[in-house]
């Protein structure tokens, strides 16, 4: 047997890998290949999964459903002329071989599109639609999400034919509330949680959730960590404008230490960075300040006032444990803050991925725990009302972890493939 796996983002790629490194595991004799169906698909080569069909990196960095001018500028950058090289070799691939064929699709309609054209059984890990988007536990969320969710469903009526078909043999939603409104429409579905949350864990829980620890709350220094996004320029921008919250939390927090990790994705420049960073008063300090929750040697210390930044470019996950709030302008990275149970707060960019609308779909999707501002001047009176609302904390707690899922979705996904590819 032989395993396809088709993606179309960054995020998605991220997510496939981490079934398919389990799947190596558990099923070491399936032949697994891939084919990412926007950008290079980086993250492959380090599970040595070979690459099937044409790849390329288009203008729009895999965001043309927000904008209709990236649309545009991935066409004239040879966007139909990829999609049908793409096609062909997936084709070429299910028939190059006596071998039966298996096509696992991440993402959204598009890869899902490709599976059931591919002719042969697939699989569809949906990462990009939750019914949080339109409704909770309680209802529609108002009018205007109850029109989005026309036909009963987020998922569109095309989407579910597609999830509905006899060579589908299996779907898995990103939750459990996506799961048991899929379930309605004769569709195998698998609610085995969402392969995001993998390798993250809580980490020492924050001692601002419990309400009578006010004193050493007061005590220790509140830490923040920055979330500008991945991709470039956008991510400088974004970058920028936290800035500016930063500024205005450390003008506005003068009796309270502050610890800021900024989570610097290894794509990016950090001289770009330390660049933004000097020119708004900060100055690098020799040695680290005596707080720094990250174990990077590398990381980069800066001081302003009673506040120390750390720039970090290897310890993304300890970013995320050590950190009582984020300040967000990214997608994967929001919502793995916030399946830890925190709160984040977000202030829409230019985009083309973090725009106002991007943001705030994001936050009707992941409720209570992502607050989407206007500005950055209004984060620091933002931060101050959380911290006096220990009970509004509980719940972004229990919300997060509800909306995101428990780790190890990966490794139940990937046995789940492992019993429709031998039987």
């Amino acid at each position: 047997m032989k395993l396809l796996c088709l993606s179309n983002g960054h995020g998605e790629d991220a997510i496939a890998i981490r079934i398919l490194e389990q799947l190596q595991q558990q099923s070491p004799a399936l032949k697994l290949a891939a084919l990412p169906i926007v950008g290079e698909g980086l993250a492959y080569q380090s599970l040595n999964i070979p690459i099937v069909g044409a790849i390329e990196q288009m203008p729009s960095g895999g965001f043309i459903y927000m904008d209709g001018r990236q649309l545009w500028r991935d066409v004239r950058g040879g966007l139909l002329q990829l999609t049908w090289e793409q096609l062909k070799a997936i084709r070429h691939w299910v028939k190059d071989s006596t071998e039966p064929s298996f096509v696992l699709a991440v993402g959204d309609l598009v890869p899902l599109l490709f599976a059931w054209l591919s002719g042969a059984t697939y699989a569809f890990v949906g990462t990009a639609k939750s019914e949080y988007y339109v409704r909770d536990e309680r209802g529609w969320l108002s009018a205007k999400t109850k029109r989005d969710g026309w036909s009963g469903s987020v998922y569109h009526p095309w989407e579910r034919w597609l999830m509905s078909r006899k060579r589908c043999r299996a779907v898995f939603p990103r939750d459990t509330l996506t799961s048991k409104i899929l379930q309605k429409h004769a569709i195998a579905i698998f609610d085995l949680g969402n392969p995001m949350m993998d390798g993250l864990d809580a980490g020492p829980k924050s001692v601002f959730y419990n309400a009578k620890a006010s004193e050493e709350e007061d005590a220790r220094a509140l830490t923040i960590v920055l979330l500008p996004g991945s991709r470039s320029p956008e991510a400088y921008e974004n970058w920028q404008l936290m800035l500016d919250a930063v500024g205005e939390t450390v003008g506005s927090f003068r009796d309270r230490e502050l610890v800021f990790l900024a989570a610097i994705a290894p794509t990016l420049s950090l001289d770009r960075c330390i660049q933004s960073l000097q020119t708004e008063g900060w100055q690098p300090q020799e040695t680290p300040s005596n707080y720094l929750p990250i174990s990077d040697p590398n990381a980069l210390a800066f001081g302003c006032q009673r506040a120390t930044l750390f720039l970090s470019q290897q310890a993304y996950t300890q970013c995320l444990q050590a950190a009582d709030f984020a300040i967000a302008m990214a997608g994967t990275a929001t919502e793995q803050f916030i399946g830890l149970g925190k709160p984040a707060i977000a202030l829409p960019g230019n985009g083309p991925q973090y725009t106002y609308a991007f943001a705030e779909a994001q936050s009707r999707h992941l409720g209570p725990s992502l607050t989407l501002l206007q500005t950055p001047r209004e984060v620091p009176r933002t931060l101050q009302a959380l911290l006096g609302d220990p009970d509004r904390l509980q719940l972004i707690a229990e919300n997060g972890r509800q909306r995101m899922g428990k780790p190890g979705a990966a490794a139940r996904i990937a046995e789940c493939l492992t019993h429709l590819t031998e039987g």
